[in-house]
């Protein structure tokens, strides 16, 4: 049987004993070493476990038949959209421009730091796309809705 601890795929191994102190902690003893446990999350539906050993936290899934199915077809991976323009979320005034034409940005980028209701809030791209045109200036008061930047 095989297990995914912290994303990786790894063969049980034999001689491994845990000794359970009550629902939520463990002993775990290998190779003659005893370690401490914690159970910290049990997510039965999805056969996740997130446990502190010594102070270690873990993320352990037990794998399953469907996994390299998911994985051949590609579902595994993260789906990230192209993004065509850049809106503002709300009003306010533009304080400082993070990107300029030709830029190629990722999901979480720093596009512009926006003051709204004496906040600066610093706006992050949502999507994949290239810098084609920007619409606004450092200075400039945009309301909600204005298009701010657009892109390939």
């Amino acid at each position: 049987m095989n297990w995914i601890f912290d994303q990786k795929e790894t063969p049980s191994s034999e001689g491994a004993l845990i000794t359970w102190i009550d629902h939520r902690f463990l002993t775990l003893e290998f190779e003659g070493i005893s370690y401490h446990g914690e159970v910290l999350a049990d997510e039965s539906e999805s056969q996740e476990l997130r446990l502190k050993i010594n102070h270690r936290v873990f993320h352990i899934r037990k794998k399953h038949e469907l996994d390299e199915l998911i994985q051949q077809l590609g579902l595994d991976k993260p789906k990230v959209r192209k993004i065509k323009h850049y809106n503002a979320p709300m009003p306010g005034r533009v304080l400082k421009i993070f990107v300029q034409l030709g830029d190629a940005v990722a999901p979480g980028t720093p596009l512009l730091s926006l003051e709204a209701m004496k906040m600066e809030n610093t706006l992050k791209s949502n999507g994949m796309g290239v810098v084609k045109s920007v619409f606004i200036q450092e200075g400039e008061v945009v309301d909600k809705g204005a298009v701010l930047l657009e892109f390939d």
